[in-house]
Protein backbone atom coordinates (compact mmCIF):
# COMPACT_ATOMS: atom_id res chain seq x y z
CA UNK A 1 0.00 0.00 0.00
CA UNK A 2 0.71 3.20 -0.81
CA UNK A 3 1.82 5.28 1.97
CA UNK A 4 1.26 9.19 2.50
CA UNK A 5 4.47 11.56 2.53
CA UNK A 6 4.60 14.31 5.00
CA UNK A 7 4.22 16.68 2.05
CA UNK A 8 0.80 15.11 1.42
CA UNK A 9 -0.27 15.51 5.13
CA UNK A 10 0.29 18.96 4.94
CA UNK A 11 -1.19 20.00 1.63
CA UNK A 12 -4.33 19.10 -0.22
CA UNK A 13 -3.52 19.90 -3.59
CA UNK A 14 -0.29 18.04 -3.77
CA UNK A 15 -2.40 14.97 -2.20
CA UNK A 16 -4.52 15.50 -4.65
CA UNK A 17 -1.95 15.36 -7.73
CA UNK A 18 -0.35 12.16 -6.34
CA UNK A 19 -3.93 10.77 -5.79
CA UNK A 20 -4.43 11.72 -9.76
CA UNK A 21 -1.17 10.37 -10.67
CA UNK A 22 -1.94 6.97 -8.80
CA UNK A 23 -5.13 6.59 -9.76
CA UNK A 24 -3.74 6.86 -13.21
CA UNK A 25 -1.28 4.23 -12.59
CA UNK A 26 -3.81 2.02 -11.37
CA UNK A 27 -5.87 2.69 -14.69
CA UNK A 28 -2.98 1.74 -17.19
CA UNK A 29 -2.32 -1.58 -15.18
CA UNK A 30 -6.06 -2.40 -14.99
CA UNK A 31 -6.25 -1.87 -18.79
CA UNK A 32 -3.18 -4.15 -19.48
CA UNK A 33 -4.86 -6.78 -17.28
CA UNK A 34 -8.00 -6.20 -19.16
CA UNK A 35 -5.51 -6.87 -22.95
CA UNK A 36 -4.14 -9.89 -21.13
CA UNK A 37 -7.60 -11.41 -20.27
CA UNK A 38 -9.05 -10.67 -23.78
CA UNK A 39 -6.05 -12.47 -25.24
CA UNK A 40 -6.42 -15.21 -23.78
CA UNK A 41 -9.93 -15.78 -24.21
CA UNK A 42 -8.97 -15.38 -27.80
CA UNK A 43 -6.35 -18.21 -27.31
CA UNK A 44 -9.08 -20.26 -25.26
CA UNK A 45 -11.98 -19.75 -28.14
CA UNK A 46 -9.01 -20.52 -30.88
CA UNK A 47 -8.44 -24.06 -29.16
CA UNK A 48 -11.62 -24.41 -28.22
CA UNK A 49 -12.92 -24.28 -31.94
CA UNK A 50 -9.95 -26.97 -32.92
CA UNK A 51 -10.24 -29.11 -30.66
CA UNK A 52 -14.22 -28.98 -31.56
CA UNK A 53 -13.15 -29.61 -35.46
CA UNK A 54 -10.68 -32.28 -34.42
CA UNK A 55 -13.99 -34.39 -32.70
CA UNK A 56 -16.53 -33.41 -35.56
CA UNK A 57 -13.32 -35.12 -37.88
CA UNK A 58 -12.81 -38.12 -35.90
CA UNK A 59 -16.55 -38.25 -35.44
CA UNK A 60 -17.27 -38.60 -39.44
CA UNK A 61 -14.31 -40.88 -39.49
CA UNK A 62 -15.41 -43.42 -37.11
CA UNK A 63 -18.80 -42.94 -38.57
CA UNK A 64 -17.20 -43.84 -42.03
CA UNK A 65 -15.15 -46.62 -40.66
CA UNK A 66 -18.53 -48.25 -38.84
CA UNK A 67 -20.17 -47.92 -42.70
CA UNK A 68 -17.30 -49.66 -43.83
CA UNK A 69 -17.84 -52.56 -41.60
CA UNK A 70 -21.31 -53.42 -42.10
CA UNK A 71 -21.29 -52.86 -45.83
CA UNK A 72 -18.39 -55.52 -45.68
CA UNK A 73 -20.57 -57.74 -43.59
CA UNK A 74 -23.62 -57.63 -45.28
CA UNK A 75 -21.77 -58.60 -48.72
CA UNK A 76 -20.57 -61.06 -46.72
CA UNK A 77 -23.71 -62.50 -45.43
CA UNK A 78 -25.55 -62.12 -49.24
CA UNK A 79 -22.34 -64.05 -50.12
CA UNK A 80 -22.74 -67.09 -48.35
CA UNK A 81 -26.55 -66.71 -48.37
CA UNK A 82 -26.49 -67.09 -52.57
CA UNK A 83 -23.24 -69.94 -51.88
CA UNK A 84 -24.61 -72.13 -48.72
CA UNK A 85 -28.31 -71.37 -49.21
CA UNK A 86 -29.98 -70.88 -52.66
CA UNK A 87 -27.06 -73.56 -53.98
Amino acid sequence: MVTTTDIEKKSLETHVELCAERYKFLEEKLENVEQKVTQTETVIREIHDMMQRMADKRTDQIISWGIGIIGFLLASLGWMITTYVIK
